[in-house]
């Protein structure tokens, strides 16, 4: 059985970057994609942070993403042969990943907490996720942008904030 979450990033990052897709060109594209790439691996590990857990998400498979083609309208094309990948999305991976990328602070404290789970050391560097450049942030405008992401980052946020220990810590700009 995988003990990975390869494939359910792969998945969520792509679901993420055709919802709120980047300016035209290549850089930033890439750009895009790695930010998303970041926000979802790091949601991953924190919503499924032991072994066991990525074990149980490909016994049970993850949600996939009809919820989320519904809630923003980015449902695939009926001619679009290659919507397999859609069943590895994941509804609480992509909704934590939305207020990482929506909040760098917040990103920044999900990042702190990656230590309490065991992929602390597949971290890497969050750098794009947690402190974007002008240019990351152009990349990314609607990957980022707040008011954009809420329908879908209001979905597991309390879970998201409880897992970090922050449920009533009054973040700015949240209830």
């Amino acid at each position: 059985m995988p003990a990975d979450l390869t494939a359910l990033i792969a998945a969520s990052a792509r679901w993420l970057q055709a919802a709120y897709p980047s300016p035209t060109g290549a850089l930033s594209r890439a750009l895009a994609e790695a930010q998303a790439r970041q926000a979802v691996a790091l949601a991953a590990s924190l919503c499924y942070p032991t072994s066991m857990d990525v074990q149980l998400l490909h016994l049970l498979a993850p949600s996939g993403s009809h919820r989320l083609d519904w809630l923003t309208g980015c449902e695939p094309h009926p001619d679009d042969p290659d919507t397999a990948w859609r069943t590895w999305v994941d509804e609480t991976v992509v909704s934590w990943a939305a207020c990482l990328l929506a909040d760098p602070a917040l990103a920044a404290r999900a990042h702190q907490s990656l230590a309490t789970t065991e992929h602390h050391s597949d971290a890497g560097s969050l750098q794009r996720l947690t402190h974007p450049s002008v240019l990351d942030s152009e990349a990314a405008a609607l990957l980022r942008h707040p008011d954009l992401l809420e329908s879908i980052a209001v979905l597991h946020r309390s879970q998201l904030l409880e897992r970090l220990n922050l449920h009533g810590a009054g973040l700015p700009g949240r209830p």
